[in-house]
């Protein structure tokens, strides 16, 4: 099972395996972000080696001529240390991007860290704007509110479900609720003026958002869809041959086996889930 979950779901173990799937995944005319796996780092070292990672794959990806961008966790980055020293690892990251006509995706972890990743993500797209944006939850209260907020400020917002497990007093214990949420928040962003990421594997959103973009009037180069590395590899395919952006989150490195297992011991669905796409083509 190890093995088929790295082949299948983590691009290998090094920049240059990374890097070869991006090649492979844009010759399909899809775009790609590139993720670094690791996250709860304790000591500082290892947060500032993490952030070297994604300044190579920066400057590997200008080099390259690939369509690419990077995606990293503030976990990852040094903040359970301190959010100071996060934010002055990440900013480095992100000026780097900026100079390099790049974009930084800063992830969305469990919800003791939404404040302070959107407080961050504000202080560095007034910075650098463009260069910079950040993941919402549609299954927490309060994603609507912050969605507002981000967009407010032109700030790029990836739209996802929510894979950690949180408590009924902050998010829809629901499925059906969460769909919902994730609906309504899906078409404020697509009517906003910002360009946003639409990050979800489910066939009826997806066909819910290629009928309102089509009933509003929204160019299709106002959004893209996002799905996982080997999830829905046919849709992701048949969205490209359609004319629709399609990026493709794509994983790597020595940390794959602790975040699966982490992800897969805090919600049983997504167990599942892997389960279910181990089975697809």
């Amino acid at each position: 099972m190890g093995r088929r979950l790295a082949s299948r779901f983590v691009a290998g173990l090094t920049v240059e395996e990374a890097l070869a799937a991006c090649r492979k995944v844009n010759a399909e005319g899809i775009a790609v972000s590139l993720d670094s796996l690791g996250e709860s780092v304790t000591v500082e070292a290892e947060a500032r080696a993490a952030a070297e990672v994604y300044h190579r794959l920066l400057d590997a990806i200008r080099a390259c001529g690939l369509d690419a961008n990077v995606s990293l966790k503030l976990t990852q980055m040094g903040i359970d240390i301190a959010p100071q020293l996060a934010e002055q690892i990440v900013s480095g990251v992100v000026e780097h991007a900026a100079a390099a006509g790049s974009f930084v995706r800063i992830d969305m972890e469990g919800s003791q860290y939404t404040a302070v990743t959107l407080e961050i993500t504000e202080r560095l797209h007034a910075r650098f704007p463009g260069a910079v944006g950040t993941v919402l939850q549609a299954y927490l209260y309060r994603t609507e509110q912050d969605a507002e907020r981000l967009l407010s400020q032109g700030i790029r917002i990836r739209l996802c479900k929510g894979a950690y497990k949180e408590p009924p007093q902050l998010a829809f214990p629901r499925k059906a609720d969460v769909d919902a949420n994730y609906g309504t928040l899906m078409k404020r962003l697509a009517v906003s003026g910002v360009f946003c990421g639409i990050a979800t594997h489910d066939e009826k959103i997806v066909n819910a958002m290629r009928s309102f973009v089509r009933q509003q009037g929204i160019a299709r180069d106002a959004f893209e869809f996002q799905m996982l590395y080997g999830i829905r590899r046919d849709l992701q395919r048949r969205l490209a041959r359609d004319g629709f952006r399609v990026r493709v989150y794509v994983p790597f490195g020595p940390a794959w086996y602790p975040y699966f297992m982490r992800r897969l011991a805090e919600r049983p669905a997504n167990a599942l889930f892997l389960a279910r796409n181990l089975l697809r083509r």
